[in-house]
């Protein structure tokens, strides 16, 4: 047995009696086992590993939409790569519209209820029996080889396997197709992320077009083929490739589409066109190439003959396109770095004034935040769409909500609420368009990354926007909530309790934290810009994204992924006592026996709680030091100059204890009495010997008149009540809090 000399034994004695006997819940432990063991395909670092290997599907598909029926038929070549090391028997095909099939589970596994009051207005009730006249799903109308030859294929709910009659080895490639057609969905009575919406007043349809063609399952490393059933909360799982898509429509209609227009000349005016060429120089502010004026008319109007628009994508992992004679359309080339993308609006009318004043502008203001905290925007355009009532992402466009009222005005809650939402959709071009991560398993790997860069964009482009998600004090009323109807972040989509506070505000709240408060933005933003990089156009696991951050920054963050991702607890830091103790002046005493009665050694109930400053100070006598102390050391410490140093120093002990359970770094505000203020920062690492309880002495030259914990509410401590002392003591920006928090 080592020799330990008197010296430990008094420090493991006093860290002893100073953290206590608390409850060890090993919060500080490390995530080990709970991540996936790395290896060549994905290393511990978080890195792709050297033998990383992504599967590809390219397709050239027709489509073409009636307007008269409202039915979208295509046909479709797929090209399949294999670049696995497996050999595969059949392959995997999203059949996502089958979701509204008369078969669907997604109706069958949703529990429903009649309201207390026995009134329900006829639609919900519909909705609540699923009893409608929407003949839903895709008509599978040939699977055959590229020799035009029938192929065996099984469906099962919104899953197809394709069963091959040759296995594909490594490095083969198979071409097949797929006929098909659908009754395209009206959003306002069926619902959908695509489908269409009809203008009663003009008699015209907006198109919003999405999963609208069978599209490749991901086969990856982690869980071979991702063909868990799509019930409609959890999104997609997807495969890089190149589209070439034709699209049908009456020629009188505007397409706004996934990919690069490749006949401008064949579907646009002269004066589009030249409109068009306008734009790509343009950087100051959108150019109308098809106005208003010109939109309207053609409401009036009904084409007889049709129009095939042409698209081209490279490297993207889904494709979706928009379609209406009703639509505006405006552009605006951004600067990226050396890169012009277009970001462009299409809009009816019904959007009009604001989606010609904002839509725009805001796609601009996204791509510039998020390549600065991601990559460099990749693709030729991206696309804000006017749909009603939703926000939805696809590859370089997506839908998007915000209209004013029939006379063309609106609020700030309108115009703010459209701006985020088109912010938050152009924002999924890089989580998880370009950052594909698996949407179907993990929806916060794309909605709460998202959302953070979200709340960073809004920050930085717009003054005093108020972000709804991200910041810290907006998560509280959640996070203090019953925690039988919360769930980890780390949860699966279809069974989230709360979908929009789990999968999309808590995890944005968390990076925030962990930029603002844990790790600092220097060391954040390059971290999760290395994530980015390291994962862009792969397909990125949470660990890949838990692993990166830490190899990136040197922060052991284990402790914040536990708290914040697995578990359900919540932040709330009692400031549960405040000690001051000043160093015992001999002279002083003698002199002050009768003044001194205030001092809590003297007068006082020493070791009672105190309740603010009153009763004034402790003594602390300093000792010379026991030689025994020193163990082997022959030198010495000056313990008169130590008593000198701190003669009129102020210490002040303070006790904090954890009644929230999520460990958190510990922001003190010290107010001086001669009015000055002070911030001490603490890394959440002081709980780990104690996760309950703990105790810290701080020295200060000036005496202290008010302690807050907290003040500037960055850790979403869901008690403020208990963050003063003196308890009595409550600044402003706490009442702003519980105005906010409805406390």
């Amino acid at each position: 047995m080592k020799n330990i000399s008197l010296f430990s034994i008094v420090f493991l004695f006093v860290q002893s009696a100073v953290f206590g006997q608390g409850k060890y819940e090993q919060k500080f432990e490390q995530l080990g086992t709970t991540l996936p063991t790395p290896n060549t395909y994905r290393t511990g670092s978080g890195a792709p590993g050297s033998e990383y290997w992504q599967q590809k599907a390219d397709y050239e598909i027709n489509v073409e939409i009636n307007d008269e029926t409202q039915v979208l038929t295509g046909s479709e070549k797929i090209t399949y790569f294999n670049n696995s090391p497996d050999v595969l028997e059949y392959l995997w095909v999203q059949l996502d519209q089958n979701v509204r099939s008369k078969d669907s589970n997604t109706a069958l596994s949703q529990t429903s209820s009649l309201p207390a009051n026995n009134t329900i207005p006829g639609r919900f009730l519909q909705k609540t029996v699923n009893d409608t006249d929407y003949d839903g799903g895709f008509k599978i109308a040939a699977v055959k080889n590229n020799n035009g030859q029938g192929l065996s294929y099984t469906i099962n709910k919104t899953m197809m396997r394709i069963d091959l009659n040759k296995p594909m080895k490594t490095g083969d490639s198979f071409t097949f197709s797929i006929d098909w057609s659908y009754n395209i969905n009206d959003r306002m009575l069926v619902g959908g992320r695509g489908g269409y919406e009809y203008f009663p007043k003009d008699g015209n349809y907006s198109y919003t077009i999405a999963q609208w063609y069978p599209r490749m399952a991901v086969y990856d490393d982690v869980n071979g083929w991702q063909n868990k059933q799509f019930l409609g909360s959890g999104e997609f799982a997807l495969t890089f490739g190149d589209f070439k898509v034709n699209i049908t429509v009456p020629s009188d209609h505007i397409v706004a589409s996934t990919g690069s227009l490749q006949n401008p000349e064949q579907v646009l005016t002269a004066t589009e066109q030249k409109r068009l060429k306008e734009a790509r120089t343009s950087f100051d502010k959108p150019v109308l190439i098809v106005t208003m004026a010109e939109a309207k008319k053609k409401e009036k109007t009904r084409a007889k003959t049709k129009s095939t628009w042409t698209f081209h994508a490279e490297n993207v992992r889904d494709f979706a396109f928009a379609s209406s004679r009703k639509y505006i359309w405006d552009a605006q080339a951004v600067d990226i770095n050396g890169k012009k993308p277009l970001a462009m609006s299409f809009y009816p009318k019904e959007g009009n004034p604001l989606w010609e004043e904002e839509s725009t502008k805001a796609v601009v203001n996204t791509l510039i935040t998020y390549s600065k905290y991601t990559i460099d925007y990749p693709y030729p355009v991206a696309i804000s769409v006017h749909a009603a009532s939703i926000g939805m992402e696809y590859p370089m466009i997506c839908f998007n909500f915000g209209r004013p009222n029939e006379k063309g005005k609106y609020t700030d809650k309108v115009k703010h609420g459209m701006i985020g939402v088109i912010i938050h959709e152009v924002g999924h071009n890089f989580f998880p368009m370009i950052i594909n991560s698996d949407e179907r398993q993990w929806t916060w790997m794309d909605e709460g990354l998202n959302t953070f860069v979200q709340y960073r964009t809004e920050q930085e482009q717009y003054e005093n926007f108020p972000s709804k998600r991200g910041p810290a004090r907006n998560i509280v009323p959640y996070m203090k909530g019953d925690k039988s109807f919360i769930r980890p972040i780390m949860t699966n989509s279809e069974q989230i309790l709360q979908f929009g506070n789990n999968a999309y505000a808590k995890p944005a709240t968390a990076l925030s934290i962990l930029r603002e408060t844990v790790m600092g933005p220097e060391l954040f933003d390059y971290a999760f810009k290395e994530y980015a990089k390291r994962w862009a156009f792969k397909h990125p696991t949470p660990a890949d994204l838990f692993r990166t951050m830490e190899d990136a920054s040197a922060v052991d963050l284990d402790w914040f992924w536990k708290g914040w991702f697995y578990g359900t607890d919540h932040v709330d830091v009692t400031l549960d006592d405040v000690k001051w103790f000043k160093i015992k002046n001999e002279k002083r005493s003698l002199e002050n026996k009768i003044s001194d009665a205030k001092i809590t050694n003297s007068g006082g109930k020493q070791g009672a709680q105190n309740k603010d400053f009153s009763n004034g100070f402790e003594e602390i006598a300093l000792t010379d030091m026991d030689p025994r102390y020193y163990g082997e050391f022959k030198n010495r410490v000056d313990d008169n100059a130590i008593r000198q140093r701190y003669a009129d120093k102020n210490f002040y002990e303070l006790t904090f204890k954890n009644t929230g359970g999520l460990v958190t770094p510990l922001i003190i505000e010290w107010t001086f009495s001669d009015g000055s203020k002070e911030i001490d920062k603490i890394p959440a690492e002081i709980w780990r010997k104690n996760e309950n309880e703990i105790k810290k002495v701080f020295l200060k030259d000036k005496e202290v008149t008010n302690v807050v914990l907290d003040p500037n509410l960055e850790t979403a401590d869901t008690n403020v009540e208990n963050n003063t002392f003196p308890r009595a003591a409550s600044p402003s920006k706490f009442d702003q809090f519980k105005k906010k928090s409805g406390k």
